[in-house]
């Protein structure tokens, strides 16, 4: 016992939906790393799956500059954390390269349109514009390895678009999505933009994958064995899939792949 007579309060590792930490509904967890983390179950992924397509309208309607604002507020939290973050298992090298991968997002978010938005001639009396818009709810497969810069670099790219996510975490790691999702729920994010579960992959992903409401899945960090199934049940619901050649990659097309391009004419007034 520590001087002074008292235990150390030991951290329970919850969920993140909607903005708030619950436990699973379930009651279940897991042993990793010597501590217990929530486990969820297929409801978790339901109450999350919802709490995302709420915030969806406020967190679109933002300008993507607004959005830049919040994205690099996660940046500033999470350099002030990155003791912690360096306690819950991660190094400060992987830390300092999510730091500045939050801030690169931050800084693509109004560029998005300048870079891959357009007007396209045609013949007549038109304005002929295409846009990018964000698609909606995503999943997140994230990647085990590296914990921190892997989830980072799954997750900016969705919220930079404009649409909000569902993520399963590391689930060798989950210590370090739940520090995240503290470094989130601090930073301006909207409760429910950025939704959290630990768990088992082989329970979670076959049913976000099959949620109707959810409209675009990242399965980059879905296990091999896997991705045949989690693709057959995506495409029941006409689910569009992603799966990154480089799980760590940073590029304004990692942003683009979970939005849609939309054309608009409009007529030449006189």
């Amino acid at each position: 016992m520590p001087d002074g007579g008292r235990l150390d309060v030991r951290k329970t590792y919850k969920l993140f939906i909607g903005g708030e930490f619950p436990r699973s509904e379930s009651g279940r967890a897991y042993e990793v790393d010597g501590v217990w983390a929530s486990q969820a179950s297929r409801k978790d992924v339901r109450d999350a799956v919802r709490a995302a397509r709420s915030a969806t309208g406020g967190w679109r309607a933002k300008t993507a500059y607004n959005r830049g604002q919040i994205l690099y507020r996660i940046a500033e939290v999470l350099e002030t954390r990155a003791s912690e973050l360096v306690a819950e298992g991660s190094t400060e090298e992987e830390v300092a390269a999510a730091v500045d991968r939050w801030v690169w997002y931050a800084g693509v978010t109004d560029k998005i349109n300048a870079i891959f938005g357009t007007v396209n001639p045609v013949a007549g009396p038109y304005f002929d514009f295409t846009v990018a818009e964000p698609v909606g709810v995503v999943g997140v497969a994230a990647p085990d390895e590296p914990p921190l810069l892997g989830i980072t670099s799954r997750l900016a790219p969705v919220l930079a678009g404009g649409s909000t996510a569902v993520v399963i975490a590391s689930e060798t790691h989950p210590r370090t999505a739940i520090a995240l999702a503290e470094v989130i729920a601090t930073s301006d994010v909207p409760g429910g933009v950025v939704n959290i579960l630990t768990g088992h992959k082989a329970e979670l992903l076959p049913w976000l994958a099959s949620h109707l409401d959810v409209d675009s899945l990242d399965l980059t960090g879905a296990p091999d064995g896997m991705l045949t199934a989690l693709e057959a049940a995506a495409a029941d619901g006409v689910t569009r899939t992603v799966r990154a050649a480089d799980p760590l990659g940073q590029s304004p097309y990692e942003v683009t792949a979970f939005m849609e391009m939309k054309t608009v004419w409009h007529p030449i007034g006189q």
